[in-house]
């Protein structure tokens, strides 16, 4: 009897040591496949909220009432994640769970503030970009924005995570980012000299009296022909790529872009870029202190407790410009109020989905950074490539366009999947704090 109970006491005291170690410490991201593993979902995430926001556009929606309902669900997935995530496992000195570190203000608001600046330019230039699709199209801004982000960002962020990445595989993958944005500025040029050339004819033959009924055989071999009767009645099913369709998106739009120069479009997204391309940097720095801000002792931020305060002002931030916007609108934007935001149910839910998919992708995006590099993370910033595909399956881009852009389109497409590869390549492994 005194042996049974010597091994049921050695098996209760195993499981009970077993279980300190599983829960010894708070759960992160650590082995390079988790990380890449995390920045696959990323990508797919972060390529798909700017599809959903770009469709209610193009539907009608004010891009105020948009941008405030994703800004609802946004700031809850990072709030889940910190909440539950940041909370697993057991809370120590070395690396205290959430809500430790949420009561431990005034030792680690130097790194709050880096947060929080990373949550401030991430929301000027998620802002921007909404404003820019309407400009340049959902592709070409994503390409653009994406390419600036790792050209500034990954080279910021390899040199503040002690060059933990590979240089000699990162920067070929930057400078495959750098082409692609030379060639998505091409592309937007390409494909808005071959949307004139479309709307000049089907004015051309307007004037002329082609297309009106008694012209049938015309409006059989021309696309870009139709009656202008059937314009005005909405009785012409407009096909994708022909002047009809670009009229008729123009016509139901929220921001009305026609006769506007394709350089303010470029101006905004260039600018977009600029502030994306900070935000990793300023996230990396609240979570590592590489410039040692914090006193000696004092735990560095989780990525969760980070995200929190990264997510809250880039939700404060956006709430005040957008409230602002309802009624000083920008860029030719319709005037609203508060009550006609509330009331605007008509599209909400992709609204939310698209906060969710952003929120949650931004999350995985850190949490894989602070494995194998933020420089490496930035990867995801392929979004385009995700983004392109639901811009050609969505929204009709690119339809019927010339075959100089298709060839700039895979071009620049050919060099986004061989600087993810790249960059995914150069991952390395982060030592211990």
């Amino acid at each position: 009897m005194e042996v049974v109970s010597q091994d049921c006491w050695s098996i209760s005291k195993f499981i009970e040591v077993s279980s300190e170690r599983v829960f010894l410490k708070m759960y992160l991201v650590e082995s390079k496949a988790g990380a890449i593993t995390c920045m696959l979902f990323s990508l797919l995430f972060l390529g798909t909220w700017p599809a959903l926001l770009t469709l209610l556009e193009r539907r009608g929606r004010l891009p105020q009432h948009t941008y405030l309902d994703y800004t609802i669900t946004n700031l809850f997935a990072a709030t889940l994640i910190a909440f539950t995530v940041g909370e697993i496992g057991r809370s120590s000195m070395e690396q205290p769970n959430f809500f430790t570190q949420l009561s431990q203000v005034q030792d680690n608001w130097p790194s709050i503030l880096f947060a929080i600046a990373g949550g401030v330019v991430l929301s000027l230039g998620n802002l921007s970009t909404q404003y820019a699709w309407a400009f340049v199209g959902l592709s070409v801004t994503e390409v653009i924005t994406a390419s600036i982000t790792v050209v500034i960002g990954t080279m910021l962020n390899y040199y503040l995570d002690d060059k933990i990445n590979k240089a000699e595989i990162l920067f070929p993958g930057v400078g495959c980012f750098l082409i692609a944005v030379c060639l998505g500025s091409a592309v937007h040029a390409s494909n808005a000299a071959d949307n004139k050339e479309k709307l000049d004819y089907f004015s051309n033959d307007s004037n002329n009296g082609v297309g009106t009924k008694d012209a049938t055989d015309s409006k059989q071999t021309n696309t870009n022909t139709v009656d202008m009767n059937d314009l005005e009645n909405g009785e012409e099913k407009a096909k994708a790529g022909t002047a009809l369709f670009l009229i008729e998106v123009e016509n139901k739009r929220a921001m009305k872009v026609f006769g506007k120069s394709t350089y303010i479009g470029l101006a905004i997204t260039f600018f977009a870029g600029a502030c994306l391309s900070l935000f990793s940097p300023a996230f990396n720095l609240a979570t590592n202190d590489q410039w040692h801000t914090l006193k000696d002792g004092v735990p560095h931020l989780s990525v969760y407790t980070a995200f929190f305060y990264f997510s809250v002002s880039s939700s404060l931030l956006a709430t005040i410009l957008n409230f602002t916007f309802l009624y000083r609108p920008v860029l030719n934007a319709p005037k609203s109020s508060l009550m006609c935001y509330v009331n605007d149910w008509d599209g909400r839910g992709w609204a939310l989905l698209a906060g969710l998919l952003s929120g949650f992708g931004n999350g995985l995006q850190f949490m894989g950074g602070q494995a194998a590099g933020y420089a490496a993370a930035d990867a995801v910033q392929a979004l385009p490539l995700v983004s392109t595909f639901w811009g050609v399956i969505l929204f009709g881009e690119y339809r019927r366009s010339s075959g100089r852009t298709y060839t700039l389109i895979a071009g620049m497409l050919i060099m986004f999947i061989a600087a993810v590869a790249i960059l995914m390549a150069s991952a390395g492994k982060r030592k211990s704090n």
